[in-house]
Formats: C-alpha cells, structure tokens, sequence
C-alpha cells in the first residue's frame, strides 16, 4: 500500500483514484470510472405489500393474498416488506400537531411498518415465514436454502436522519422508496407493489372514476407528467432512473386472485413503469 504526502508535508495519503479528492466535485464525479454494479441476488423477486390499501383491510385482504404468496414459495424466491397504513398517518398527524422534527416522525413509521411486518410473518410462520431486520439482508441465501420467506418493515432506515422535504415534515423517503433501494441494493429479479388498485392512473381513482388507467409508462414520461397524485411515492422514481439494475417496477392489485402469481411469472398486469 503505497503512502504519498502533501506536497507541503502536513497530510498523508493512502495512493488510490479518490486519493486527496472532497468527493463533491462535479468535474471530478463526471470523469470518475466505475465497474458496473454487481446483481446481489438476480433471483429474488421483492413485495411490498401495501399498509393502507392491503394490511389495514385484515382478514378481508390478508389471507387471500398470503394464500397465493404460499402457493408460489417453492416456484420463486421471494423477499417480503410491508408498508405501514393508517395507522402511520395518524401518527404523524399527531407528531405534526406536536412540532416532531421529519427524523422522529420517520421513526414513527418505521415502528408501525414493523408491526405489520410481525403480523404478515405470524401468519406466514407455519409456511416458513420469519421477520428479520435490514441487517440479515445478507443471510437471504441461508433462508431461502431452507424455504423460508423472509418479512422486514419496509421503511429506509433513515430514521432519525430522515431528510426534511422542501415543504412540511412528513418524511418523502417511507415503505415505497424503501422497496425500490432494496431492489437497487439487491439487483432483485422484479420490483412488485401490491396495492388495492389496478396499477396508475392519471388521478387517484378512488377520488375521481374517470381516471384514466396507464399499463406502461417509462419514469421520463411519468416525471414528465408531472402528476399531482401518483401511486407510489414520488422519490421511487428518481432512484429508478439513476440505478444501475432496476430496469422496471410493478404495481399490481393483490386483491385480484392470481395477479401476484402472474407478476412473479413475469407476466404483464397491473402497470410497468420502466427505467
């Protein structure tokens, strides 16, 4: 390991590419070469499954789609999360109205993502169903060697150091953006967003029918759009853009039998927003 010394003597260097540099500067940046990133588990397919629009209905949704969850645990490898729900905005409705910081509210969601991450691995158990943290992200192929279905919260674990958005402290990096990281960081086999919708829409369809459905979308068109509603939360889009190895996500009704069935076999339902 070769040592070089500032030429006025009062810093020592490890000899390397980044050697002396702040890591901020654009020139440098622009002109920095890099292997392309490396497919971690290009086998696994990540769910998220929605807090509001799937945890929240109970017994009315969960157990159906846990079914089909079941029923395709020998055919793919599959790495669950779960969003956090109704009850994560009455939380921060009260951590808004009590002047909480975005860091504690993101905390906040974090925790009741988490407890629907515990039931979803409960009812999962006598399937192989475990709730793990971040931190075992990197025993996946133990787990998935013994059949097990691995379950985490799916908020970023920003946490405390959540970022302030530009307007008001509701966190802008929750359980959506949590699952597009994950599929950036594990270069997964497909991205699925199990909602209680069809897929996007040019407006909420639950506010307004008429909304028309989009099947397929690239993230320049939909960026584009620049839509005052979207079904996933607006920082996915810009992660997708930049990653390496997301080449599309899904958003698909889980309330539909046989769509998650036919997402994991690649099938086009729901909508594709691609790269």
């Amino acid at each position: 390991m070769a040592l070089v010394r500032d030429k006025d003597g009062k810093r020592l260097h490890v000899k390397s590419r980044l050697m002396g540099e702040s890591l901020v500067s654009k020139t440098f940046l622009d002109q920095l070469e890099v292997a392309p990133q490396q497919r971690l588990y290009p086998d696994v397919a990540i769910l998220k499954i929605g807090g509001q629009s799937i945890c929240d209905r109970g017994v009315k949704a969960l157990p159906a789609i846990l079914k089909e969850i079941v029923a395709n645990r020998t055919s793919h490898k599959m790495l669950i999360t779960t969003g956090g729900g109704t009850r994560s905005r009455h939380i921060y409705t009260i951590g808004l109205e009590m002047g909480m910081p975005t860091g504690v509210i993101a905390r906040f969601g974090s925790m009741i993502s988490d407890q629907n991450a515990l039931m979803i691995a409960t009812l999962l158990s006598p399937w192989g169903g475990i709730k793990i943290s971040h931190s075992d992200i990197v025993k996946l192929p133990t787990y998935f060697a013994e059949g097990i279905i691995p379950v985490m919260h799916g908020m970023p674990p920003y946490d405390y150091f959540a970022i302030k958005p530009e307007k008001g402290r509701i966190p802008t990096h929750r359980t959506d953006v949590g699952l597009v990281i994950l599929g950036d960081l594990i270069g997964a086999r497909r991205i699925l967003f199990v909602k209680d919708e069809d897929g996007l829409y040019t407006e909420d369809p639950k506010k307004n029918p008429d909304a028309e459905f989009i099947p397929d979308i690239t993230v320049a068109e939909l960026m584009e759009k620049d839509q005052d509603d979207l079904v996933i939360e607006r920082p996915c889009l810009e992660i997708i853009k930049n990653s390496e190895v997301i080449e599309q996500v899904q958003v698909i009704n889980g309330m539909k039998e046989g769509n998650i069935t036919k997402a994991l076999a690649g099938e086009h339902v729901g909508t594709i927003i691609r790269k």
